[in-house]
């Protein structure tokens, strides 16, 4: 991340909507944007695959924990930026579920993962998609289910305005997507 350009930039946009960027409560503003760009979109930095090696760490399937068994992380506390007003989307919860195939994740791994997902310009659409591929190469299993709850505020503070809307979606993989009954488990409660 080129941390100087995006200093310009800022510089340039304060410049555009009319302030002042030397004045006392901006001059270090192009310098604090580009420190907080570079940490709230560290993901930007790794593919899918990179962040999969990244939290990857398994551990074999404890004995009589077969393909009938479910793993499932709820309520793991992410947000992003939209990709297309590069706004906040916030208040975000995802659920994830996966059927191990002789190995397990650690599970601080399965929310690390959503994290790092997470810290890229994103739509939720496409964050429940690539959760569900790290998760899927991490685990080596095709049997994956994410399910995403959150606010955008490109909805809630700007355009429509509508501060209670929230936007649910889900990501199917194998077994979840063939076998409906298996959705039960990330599904919100």
């Amino acid at each position: 991340m080129d941390k100087k350009a995006i200093e310009y930039h800022v510089r340039g946009l304060l410049e555009a909507i009319g302030e002042d960027p030397d004045r006392e409560g901006l001059r270090e503003t192009p310098e604090r944007v580009a420190r907080m760009l570079a940490e709230v979109l560290e993901g930007t930095a790794y593919s899918n695959h990179d962040i999969a090696v990244m939290f990857g760490k398994v551990f074999d399937a404890p004995d009589g924990y077969d393909e009938d068994s479910i793993i499932v992380e709820k309520d793991i506390t992410v947000f992003s930026y939209c990709e297309h007003h590069l706004a906040l989307m916030y208040d975000m919860k995802v659920n994830v579920a996966y059927i191990p195939k002789g190995k397990v994740l650690g599970l601080s791994k399965i929310a690390r993962i959503c994290e790092m997902a997470a810290k890229r310009l994103q739509l939720q659409e496409k964050l429940g998609k690539d959760i569900a591929d790290i998760i899927s190469e991490a685990a080596g299993t095709e049997d994956v289910a994410v399910m995403i709850s959150g606010c955008h505020s490109c909805m809630t503070a700007r355009g429509i305005k509508n501060a209670s809307a929230k936007t649910l979606t889900a990501t199917f993989k194998g077994r979840f997507k063939t076998e409906k009954e298996l959705r039960q488990y990330v599904k919100f409660d």
